[in-house]
């Protein structure tokens, strides 16, 4: 058994196909073929059940879970042994939501890229609860999300704050006023994030706590989605202040200030308590953390 195999084994896994597998790998189907025969052979078991589409047997799946261990392992030894050298270097997967992969991500990495080109980021957009667990369970090193609620298995440091805003288009009827009284929510219809996101749990909140039943007339996942519609004159929405800088500027969004909405929420840093930090990530966090707030909120 060589890692080489258990590489393919895991890439089959994700594409459930020995071509597509091959083309990720840059090897012909034979040889992606005789690496996994050659596993099967060895442990004397079926891994791979080869009808259409590729599956995973029993002992393929068992297999496959303590072939993504001895990779991580591998991965971390790596990333140890580099720290002889004195100089950060590695492999980074940070993941974060999409309304702050574009808004505060391209300004920091573009700085940390420049300082540390040894340093590789891979960047997964996912949702705040999704973060938490993947920080959590390894399979990423970072988060960078809302902190509403505070884990002891997880490190959290607070980067900069963000509110949730009002915000409807130049031709929607609310457009004209600057405030309006959250009973005005009642009556108009509103284009939502989904429900598993931070912002939408929050307003799920507010109108818990304030008997309102919104009409909804739209769930999407983003925070770019909804925008979209937005400007459409599809609906209001209640979105994250941060990610509406560009659209305010251009006159595209219209906020409307909703009292019982203007509460501060902290976005911050996560990553597992205990974990071992490599150069290239406690680099990051070093940086991150030395960063002050007017850095992630720039109009540029």
């Amino acid at each position: 058994m060589n890692l080489n195999q258990l590489e393919t084994l895991i890439t089959i896994s994700k594409t459930m196909s020995f071509r597509k597998a091959g083309e990720l790998l840059n090897l012909t189907q034979p040889a992606v073929s005789a690496q996994i025969k050659s596993l099967e052979d060895e442990f004397k078991t079926v891994l791979i059940d080869r009808n259409q589409p590729v599956t995973l047997t029993d002992s393929g799946r068992i297999f496959l879970e303590h072939a993504e261990l001895i990779l991580h392992t591998v991965e971390d030894m790596k990333e140890r042994l580099n720290d002889l050298n004195h100089t950060p270097q590695g492999h980074i997967h940070l993941g974060t939501t999409t309304s702050i992969a574009i808004q505060i991500l391209p300004r920091v990495l573009s700085y940390f890229q420049n300082q540390f080109p040894l340093i590789k980021t891979t960047i997964h957009s996912m949702t705040t609860s999704q973060i938490m667990h993947s920080v959590e369970n390894g399979t990423i090193d970072i988060g960078i999300t809302y902190l509403f609620e505070k884990q002891p298995s997880l490190e959290s440091s607070v980067l900069y704050y963000d509110t949730f805003e009002l915000v409807v288009s130049p031709d929607h009827p609310l457009s004209r006023y600057a405030h309006v009284p959250i009973e005005r929510l009642h009556d108009i219809s509103l284009i939502m994030l989904s429900p598993e996101t931070a912002g939408r749990r929050f307003v799920d909140q507010i109108f818990k706590q304030l008997n309102i039943t919104p009409q909804i007339v739209m769930e999407l996942s983003s925070s770019e989605e909804v925008k979209r519609m937005v400007e459409l004159n599809l609906g209001a929405a209640i979105i994250s202040k941060m990610s509406i800088a560009n659209e305010l500027r251009l006159g595209t969004l219209k906020m409307v200030k909703v009292h019982e909405l203007e509460i501060s929420h902290p976005v911050g840093v996560i990553y597992k308590s205990g974990r071992y930090l490599s150069s290239a990530l406690h680099q990051f966090l070093l940086d991150l953390k030395g960063m002050q707030e007017i850095q992630f909120i720039g109009s540029e």
